[in-house]
């Protein structure tokens, strides 16, 4: 509301005189309250705040990256490990994790493989991460992909 201005229930007549009165706009915040609730503001100086609230709003909010870590399946303790570690940052960070094991030629006889390390992947992050679907085979390669469990 305006400036010396008792808040209350005014016709909008009434309501548009005084906003006349101090050359300021009256602005309709809530149409769809009941009654409709209207400000007597500087509707530049409105735009403006409302502006730099929503661009806060947007600097504040996170964006989820998408991080995708490849494995072999006859991929050994190092690398795994290795790889690992990569994971637990990027969750840590707040980012999903794509997990995929590559099939190359005949290495496409090692299904149970692929899905046995995908499967120890997914548990070792459990503390942190939970999988938001079961090892699945696309082509030539399986994929789970894992989420960061919400802090509390």
């Amino acid at each position: 509301m305006g400036e010396n201005i008792e808040q209350g229930i005014y016709t909008i007549e009434h309501a548009l005189s005084l906003a006349d009165d101090l050359s300021l706009d009256l602005v309709e915040i809530s149409p769809n309250a009941e009654p409709p609730v209207c400000r007597i503001v500087d509707y530049q100086k409105f735009l403006y705040q409302q502006k730099k609230r929503e661009k806060e709003l947007k600097a504040n909010s996170v964006k989820v990256e998408l991080k995708e870590i490849r494995f072999g399946p006859q991929t050994d303790d190092h690398d795994y490990n290795f790889k690992l570690k990569h994971a637990q940052n990027f969750i840590n960070e707040g980012n999903k994790v794509k997990a995929s094991v590559f099939f190359r030629g005949r290495s496409i006889m090692f299904k149970e493989q692929g899905i046995e390390l995908l499967k120890r992947f997914a548990d070792d992050l459990a503390e942190i991460a939970k999988p938001d679907n079961m090892p699945k085979l696309e082509g030539k390669r399986m994929i789970v992909n894992l989420s960061p469990k919400p802090k509390k």
